[in-house]
């Protein structure tokens, strides 16, 4: 197997991405974010003492998925045409299912995009909520589909 994002030597370097055939592509991401029923309850009734806490991880989501080439080192920046970040709580389980979509039309992927969308969606839900309950944890953050480029398409088997 090559590595792709090493050079002859071994050294780290960005992918040279240039020959590759501009293509749709397309990833969607998940995360949760795991809390006491009070805390859940206090977020749907947006009653979090810093604010409306889906609306800010919304942002947040998207703010992240445009700055990912700034905050992992070998990502190229990309010019999305579209970041959508979605949440639904889910009260039985006691969490919140954040569920993030990137794409663009380019010449490499948008997968660390969404990855990054649904994580600083899930720590942003933890900074607003964090008061009330010091417990929550991210779990189960994972690709959930991505489509375009030279690989195709990719579903993971478990989406819920």
């Amino acid at each position: 197997m090559t590595l792709t994002h090493c050079d002859d030597s071994g050294a780290a370097r960005m992918v040279d991405v240039s020959d590759k055939p501009v293509s749709q592509r397309e990833a969607r991401a998940r995360a949760y974010v795991a809390m006491s029923a009070v805390t859940l309850e206090a977020v749907a009734e947006n009653r979090m003492k810093k604010g409306d806490v889906l609306a800010t991880a919304r942002i947040a989501g998207i703010q992240a998925a445009k700055k990912c080439s700034d905050l992992i080192p070998l990502c190229h920046p990309l010019a999305l045409s579209k970041v959508e970040i979605n949440f639904e709580l889910q009260p039985s389980s006691g969490r919140i299912r954040i569920e993030s979509y990137c794409k663009l039309a380019g010449q490499t992927g948008v997968e660390m995009e969404a990855l990054t969308a649904a994580s600083v969606a899930a720590l942003t839900i933890i900074d607003m909520c964090k008061a009330m309950d010091m417990a929550m944890e991210v779990t189960q953050l994972c690709l959930l589909e991505k489509s375009g480029g030279r690989r195709g398409h990719y579903q993971r088997g478990d989406d819920d």
